[in-house]
């Protein structure tokens, strides 16, 4: 079955329209109803491939940049890293459970591995690290949600054996597995840290308003970061200068805690981590994040109360607020990016670029010197019709956009052949 972007919008729209005056689970509905697409698809020509700049959403000065299509036929692809070494080589993940290595010069691609999954919902194969030594070592990992005895997110070590593409790929250890209450929430992202630890990403188990309260509750894995030492020093994985977090009385593996579904994050050219953090009833949000952070939720939702109380009196002590936000007027669930290091798109040079899932939106914003700092300056890329699950970069430094819908991984280019409509 397909359905045309125009018919797929017209119904996302209506219920976005609806969400400030309706019950949270409309919002939950908007967020779920872009995510099944992928099973229905939309049809799109690239020719229909074009910003729509709306400089009376938020008034934010305008960067014209294009979009061009470097891989297609993909099947809701989640993930896109750099292998190590190479400047334009790449691994896509797939919602499904495959991995596919690729060439983004050449648009060759190749099967490299995969997994058995389950993939209702925000669940699948989400994402891929590959160790700081995998040139020597082969060693990469990789997040995943399965059912085995219950809904799991696996954290699972693999190893190339030989050079891509056509080596042999083979499972390692489980690092670790943590049960999922809902089918939503699962978070997914891995990255290593400038410091060499594996840095993991957990929503906060999900359905809606984070009914178990894990959010504040430092002694679970679901609503935090977690830091992991995977070099083979600890056999617990759990690096000794981890925060000792409320309640507990040595480090463990948890970093930060207070987010609600941190799907994606990424380091800035000092080593700072940035998170974006998928908001509830009203408010997306990107935070700094450090060792030891409570982000508030479900205390806060942005910079507000939550739930949402007209007085804005409940307590923050403790907790670090994000340097930004926006509503739902402009979007409905945040798909976190990098910091932009292409010299080809000069405006760009050293902004944040993230994006809206629902609304296909591409901002990108300049990081405060400090946490405490709000921005208040943002730059839009325009609205494109796209479901963007996340953004990647390549060895060359070039960024790219996931589109989830339609099967596609997008590059970041000057806006010579823009043929943007005002």
């Amino acid at each position: 079955m397909r359905i045309s972007w125009k018919a797929m919008g017209g119904v996302l729209l209506t219920t976005v329209a609806t969400v400030g005056v309706v019950a949270w689970w409309n919002i939950e509905q908007v967020r779920r109803l872009a995510v099944i697409t992928l099973d229905v698809g939309y049809a799109m020509s690239t020719s229909e491939l074009a910003p729509v700049y709306e400089t009376q959403v938020g008034d934010k000065e305008p960067i014209r940049v294009m979009l061009n299509p470097v891989l297609e036929g993909l099947e809701q692809p989640t993930d896109l890293q750099p292998i190590p070494g190479t400047p334009h080589q790449v691994v896509v993940l797939q919602k499904g459970g495959q991995a596919l290595w690729a060439d983004l010069k050449t648009g060759q691609t190749a099967p490299m591995f995969s997994v058995d999954v389950i993939t209702e919902s925000e669940q699948g194969l989400l994402g891929l690290a590959f160790a700081p030594d995998f040139e020597t070592s082969g060693r990469f990992y990789v997040d995943y949600t399965v059912n085995k005895g219950g809904d799991k997110t696996v954290i699972q070590a693999f190893t190339v054996a030989g050079t891509l593409p056509g080596a042999e790929v083979k499972p390692g250890a489980i690092v670790l597995a943590v049960p999922q209450p809902y089918q939503n929430h699962n978070a997914g992202q891995l990255s290593f840290g400038p410091d060499g630890m594996l840095y993991v990403s957990m929503g906060d188990g999900g359905f809606a308003y984070d009914p178990h309260e894990h959010g504040q509750n430092a002694k679970t894995y679901l609503g935090t970061l977690l830091r992991l030492d995977v070099s083979g020093a600890r056999p617990d994985y759990v690096p000794l200068d981890n925060p000792v977090l409320p309640n507990e009385t040595a480090p463990g593996l948890v970093w930060a805690y207070g987010l609600r579904n941190p799907w994606r994050f990424s380091w800035d050219a000092t080593g700072r981590l940035v998170v974006a953090d998928v908001g509830q009833d009203k408010w997306e949000e990107i935070h700094l994040v450090e060792s030891g952070d409570n982000l508030g939720w479900n205390r806060m939702e942005g910079f507000h109360c939550f739930p949402p109380d007209d007085s804005e009196s409940c307590d923050k002590t403790g907790l670090v607020l994000p340097i930004y936000e926006y509503d739902h007027d402009q979007g409905n669930s945040i798909t976190g990016g990098y910091v932009a290091r292409d010299p080809r798109i000069q405006p760009l040079l050293n902004k944040y670029v993230f994006g809206d899932f629902v609304r296909g939106r591409i901002w990108a914003l300049d990081l405060p010197q400090h946490r405490s700092q709000r921005v208040k300056r943002v730059h839009s890329l325009g609205k494109w019709p796209l479901l963007i699950s996340s953004f990647g970069m390549d060895g060359a430094g070039r960024m790219y956009v996931l589109d989830y819908g339609q099967g596609r991984v997008l590059r970041l280019d000057p806006p010579e052949t823009a043929q943007d409509r005002e």
